[in-house]
């Protein structure tokens, strides 16, 4: 009997204990988290400067509110390294621990801002990698370019651990990691388990619940952010693609409103156009107000150039629009590539507007004399008195070879045909040159 009580007594202590150490196990992983604050922001699309501003924003706003940790979720084919070295500055001076969460794709730039995070996370079928530089128009960057950038993958790499080896075979092509499917001459991209397999990735995870189970913050707050309708707008036109066609319709537009009577669709679209191009950079931090000053400012000049002499306030307001155009860019090259295919577009159909319509339209037609003073019109410069040739008369002064003669009772400047004729000699009209009127001496 005592043993059977102690048997029970034994099992009910096992029990609570069981019990206990549930409760508190239980405990623990619901308070894993609990009270904490996740910001989810996203990183999508292109990598360009708008980019930039917006996560400079978010980040901000994620440590203002305290939060315990940042989600970037990465889905980019890439985008401008200037842009994608900012925000690697950026991601480099957070203070709160954070993680990259590739969903779909993080090539190039998107690789970078990758390897500039604490740890990453990968979808099933996510990649990673395909790194190289290349220009706008799709060619290869100079060397110096491509070992600038190529360094700067490698140490976004060891600043956070990994072995700079891969992100070098990322960005550069002479890399020979047949392994992993980038032989010589050959990208690397990493693909879920590759990039854990490497210490490319800390997991591979399936959505953002079992990511927030993974870092420890299941029963976090979650705050997710998204780009505002200015910011996104801001982005479209910030992009290296969108740049050179607003610049080309602003100068087009502009160039075709001098041909237009009044003021049309074609100067609304030039005005409409700059303003776009400002607004975006604005909105995007590149550009201050001085680049509009300096704008409106050679826009004026460039106008008095119409109305006044020497060419100067002409060149002055063509620098003047120039450099306000160069202070708005992050990329000085790119701005003068910009703006010289806007200006070839101008003068190819410049050429064309004078030819098929010349100055006698628009606004030319009010600075630029139109009348002519023709026979036609009834305008003559002097009397052409062809009836006076045969007519004879008598100098009044010697004529060496000009001077004066009364021809049929009319005083006349005459001039000789040659030879001189002294004073009170009998002469003949014999040719009318305008004005002139020759005489020969009468035998």
């Amino acid at each position: 009997m005592k043993r059977s009580i102690r048997l029970v007594l034994l099992s009910s202590l096992l029990l609570i204990m069981a019990f206990l150490t549930f409760y508190q196990w239980k405990d623990h992983v619901q308070a894993e988290g609990e009270g904490k604050q996740v910001y989810i922001i996203p990183v999508e699309n292109t990598v360009e400067r708008g980019m930039v501003s917006f996560l400079q924003r978010t980040t901000n706003e994620a440590i203002e509110e305290g939060a315990d940790h940042i989600i970037f979720e990465i889905d980019t084919p890439g985008g401008r390294v200037d842009a994608a070295g900012s925000i690697g500055e950026l991601l480099a001076g957070l203070d709160i621990p954070n993680t990259a969460f590739i969903a779909s794709r993080a090539y190039s730039a998107g690789s970078y801002i990758a390897l500039s995070t604490d740890q990453i996370y990968m979808k099933p079928q996510a990649t990673v990698g395909a790194s190289g530089v290349i220009n706008s128009d799709g060619t290869a960057a100079d060397k110096k370019a491509q070992s600038a950038w190529i360094s700067a993958m490698v140490s976004a790499a060891e600043a956070n651990g990994r072995d700079p080896l891969y992100a070098r075979a990322m960005a550069d092509s002479n890399v020979d990691l047949p392994k992993y499917g980038a032989a010589e001459g050959e990208f690397l991209t990493l693909g879920p388990s590759e990039a854990v397999e490497v210490g490319y990735a800390e997991g591979i995870v399936k959505d953002r619940v079992e990511l927030l189970n993974e870092i420890g913050f299941s029963n976090a707050k979650v705050v997710e952010t998204s780009p505002t309708l200015a910011e996104n707008f801001a982005r479209f036109l910030t992009h290296p693609v969108v740049i050179p066609i607003l610049l080309s319709i602003a100068s087009l537009g502009l160039v075709v409103e001098l041909y237009s009577p009044g003021f049309g669709i074609p100067g609304i679209m030039g005005v409409l156009s700059l303003v776009l191009f400002f607004y975006g950079h604005i909105v995007a931090g590149l550009a201050g107000y001085e680049a509009i000053i300096l704008l409106v400012l050679g826009i004026g000049l460039i106008v008095a150039e119409l109305f006044l002499p020497g060419g100067i306030a002409g060149i002055a307001g063509i620098a003047a629009v120039v450099t306000s155009l160069m202070l708005s860019s992050a990329d000085m090259g790119h701005m003068a590539m910009s703006i010289g295919i806007a200006l070839l577009i101008t003068i190819i159909v410049s050429i064309i507007l004078v030819k098929k319509i010349g100055f006698e339209r628009g606004f030319f037609r009010h600075v630029i004399l139109n009348d002519s003073t023709s026979a036609e019109k009834g305008y003559v410069s002097t009397m052409n008195r062809l009836e006076l040739i045969g007519m004879e008369g008598e100098t009044i002064t010697p004529l060496r070879p000009s001077g004066t003669a009364l021809i049929d009772e009319e005083r006349m400047d005459v001039v000789s045909e040659g030879s001189f004729i002294g004073a009170n000699q009998p002469v003949k009209i014999v040719k009318i040159e305008g004005a002139r009127v020759v005489v020969r001496a009468v035998n």
